[in-house]
C-alpha cells in the first residue's frame, strides 16, 4: 500500500489558546476538549488534524523537545481582504506576526502567523485578475 496522509499533528503547550486560534481559522473545536491530553478531529475530505500536550508527547517520548514550529498549515481566506482581517484578527489575539499580508508574484495575498507554539499559519487567497 502506498502510504498516505491520514494526520496532520500539532503539539502544544497550551491547549485552550492553541484551540482558540485554530477557531479563529473556522475549525469547530468544542470548549470541553480544551483540557484533554490529546484531541483530534475530521476534516472534510477525511484529513484528520490532532493536537498533543508536551506531556502527552513525553509519555511515550521521554526525550522529546519542542521544535521551533511544526507543520505549516495554510488557510484558503476566500478573498484578499479577508487575509488582511484574518491576519489583524490573529495578531490582535497574541498570534506573532511572520509575514504581513502582502501580495505575492504568485498570485495571491499571502500572510503568515505563528501560532502559540510557534507552528506557522498561512493565510492566503487568490488576487483578481
Amino acid at each position: 500500500m502506498t502510504p498516505r496522509i491520514a494526520l496532520i499533528g500539532i503539539v502544544t503547550a497550551d491547549m485552550a489558546r492553541s484551540f482558540d486560534v485554530y477557531r479563529r481559522l473556522g475549525l469547530d473545536l468544542p470548549a470541553e476538549s480544551a483540557g484533554e491530553p490529546h484531541f483530534e478531529v475530521t476534516l472534510p475530505g477525511g484529513l484528520r488534524l490532532a493536537w498533543d500536550t508536551v506531556e502527552t508527547m513525553r509519555s511515550f517520548h521521554p526525550g522529546f523537545t519542542p521544535g521551533a514550529g511544526g507543520p505549516a498549515l495554510a488557510f484558503d481566506c476566500g478573498a484578499p481582504a479577508e487575509v488582511d482581517a484574518k491576519y489583524a484578527e490573529l495578531t490582535g489575539a497574541g498570534c506573532a506576526s511572520e509575514l504581513v499580508p502582502f501580495d505575492a508574484f504568485w498570485g495571491q495575498r499571502y500572510a503568515i502567523v505563528k501560532d502559540p507554539d510557534g507552528n506557522t499559519v498561512d493565510l492566503f487567497a487568490a488576487l483578481p485578475g
